[in-house]
């Protein structure tokens, strides 16, 4: 799941993309607003987190682009703007989410977790897949009540198409999703991965649809 953090401090960047990562995100960064306005225009990402203070445009004027160019991706505002007067605007202006600075880190990636999960539908962090109990807040996976151990990448995988339940993704789709723009990946890394989900949670966790793409399915025992 990718994450943009348009942030123009890097320090605080930084910090949001550790914790990010270690909770399953892909964190991306902008710096500025023209930049940030550009990436969450022109590039599928799963959330934003925006900051309203960036310079050369400002957050809520980018927000307020991106929700008239119907662009859906669920946002956190990030701020040091604390009058609720500003936060209303921020929601009105089609914010999910606000958290004031200085923050918790904890607190960031629960609400994070929070507004990718009611995106996809979702009002529970767990996700029940066949026999498999999904966790996406302790990042477990369980089948009959025992852990599945599955590496970063696996269960990137399963998260994500558990987040698209009823559609076909393609290929370039979920690289898209998976991926940091700038991650050096063999041509056949979906596929490979693919192959080691099923190899670890049944044949039937991830269904090809030939000429379209894949489809999460159940899970065999």
């Amino acid at each position: 799941m990718r994450i943009l953090i348009a942030e123009d401090d890097r320090r605080i960047a930084a910090a949001l993309g550790l914790a990010l990562s270690a909770a399953g995100f892909v964190p991306e960064y902008a710096t500025d607003g023209e930049d940030a306005w550009f990436r969450g225009d022109t590039e599928p990402f799963d959330a934003i987190i925006l900051d309203l203070g960036l310079p050369v445009l400002d957050g809520l004027t980018i927000l307020k682009r991106w929700r008239r160019a119907n662009r859906r991706a669920p946002v956190l505002i990030l701020t040091a703007r604390g009058q609720w007067d500003e936060r209303v605007e921020g929601i009105e202006a089609g914010a999910d989410d606000y958290v004031v600075k200085p923050f918790r880190m904890e607190e960031v990636v629960a609400r994070m977790r929070a507004i990718v999960r009611r995106a996809a539908g979702f009002a529970s962090s767990q996700i029940e897949i066949g026999d498999l109990l999904l966790d996406t807040r302790t990042m477990q996976v369980m089948r009959d009540g025992l852990p599945v151990a599955l590496t970063p990448q696996e269960y990137r995988l399963l998260v994500f198409m558990a987040h698209q339940r009823g559609r076909v993704v393609s290929q370039i789709e979920i690289t898209e999703h998976l991926y940091a723009q700038d991650f050096e990946r063999a041509s056949n890394a979906v596929e490979v991965l693919i192959g080691r989900l099923r190899k670890r949670l049944g044949a039937n966790i991830i269904v090809t649809r030939r000429g379209f793409g894949y489809m999460l399915g159940g899970s065999e025992a």
